[in-house]
């Protein structure tokens, strides 16, 4: 299964800790330095991941003081990491064959 690139970076937005919607979107600007992902391009998807069982709602949430009611907590499932991997590893061999080529150094 490919996966977007918006889908890749939530995935990788959540293998280290469950996050929200927000939050999800400050890791991967924080990751990348350039990667800014628009709220609707963001929660599409979102809904796709969870309908491809990649993603779940998380039930665990931080302490009260800490936590906002409304927001919903996300988490990778065990095929979303899975799914990761598989595209880690297929960019992984697109990046070397443009390394044949000399795209890249």
């Amino acid at each position: 299964m490919s996966l977007s690139l918006p889908m890749l970076q939530i995935l990788l937005s959540l293998v280290d800790e469950d996050r929200h919607g927000y939050g999800i979107l400050l890791e991967i600007e924080s990751r990348t330095g350039e990667t800014r992902l628009g709220t609707g391009t963001l929660y599409t998807a979102l809904k796709r991941l969870l309908g491809k069982g990649l993603i779940e709602e998380a039930l665990d949430r931080p302490v009260t003081e800490l936590d906002d009611p409304r927001r919903r907590y996300y988490r990778m499932t065990a095929a979303g990491r899975e799914a990761a991997e598989h595209e880690a590893a297929r960019l992984a061999r697109v990046v070397g064959m443009a390394r044949e080529k000399e795209l890249l150094s």
